[in-house]
């Protein structure tokens, strides 16, 4: 589908489910999200069979991400990820990245890689902007998000709960096309 360098996104398979059953499960991750309970492997097959892969049909858009190797071009790609386009608003063209790399494949640059395919696809899609709101206290996302081009623009007062409480978070931004509105 869209990739860069050793990344690649592609769609949902149904081979994806263990992957997709580990990833929201695991409640390490639930504080970046909007998750707080577990999902049966059942609710996942079915969100996998009945998702057509289409922002505009369904609101969203799941692909997993994979490293492929450069050296060797017979050799499996590894699904080390999810990148989501979600809150996909069909009339101002905008949509919010959810991005997750395993914890055995983060802090090995391959964020950026993966938010430079992800702002690809987008463009691919005809959207007018993508945009992601990162907690204050996701240093990684901050950098992530920054060298990736992003804008900072907003700053949302205890935005986020944790378990010691809110934190603030910041709206980050980027442009796709320069396309002026029309009245």
């Amino acid at each position: 589908m869209t990739s860069t360098a050793d990344i690649r996104l592609r769609a949902l398979e149904p081979e994806d489910l263990e992957l997709m059953y580990r990833i929201e499960n695991d409640s390490r991750f639930w504080r970046h999200g909007s998750t707080t309970v577990p999902y049966s492997r059942y609710a996942l097959r079915e969100y996998i069979a009945n998702s057509r892969g289409d922002i505009f049909a369904d609101g969203q858009v799941r692909l997993v991400i994979e490293r492929v190797s450069t050296e060797d071009s017979n050799a499996a790609a590894t699904p080390i990820g999810f990148a989501d386009l979600v809150n996909f608003d069909a009339i101002h063209l905008r949509a919010e990245i959810g991005l997750l790399i395993l914890p055995e494949y983060q802090g090995k640059h391959y964020g950026r890689p993966v938010v430079e395919a992800l702002c690809a696809y987008a463009r691919q899609l005809h959207l007018h902007q993508i945009y992601a709101i990162i907690a204050t206290t996701n240093e990684p996302a901050l950098q992530l998000f920054s060298h990736a081009g992003f804008q900072a623009s907003a700053k949302l007062q205890d935005w986020l709960r944790t378990d010691d409480g809110f934190v603030d978070a910041v709206v980050w931004q980027q442009l796709l096309s320069s396309t002026p509105a029309t009245a």
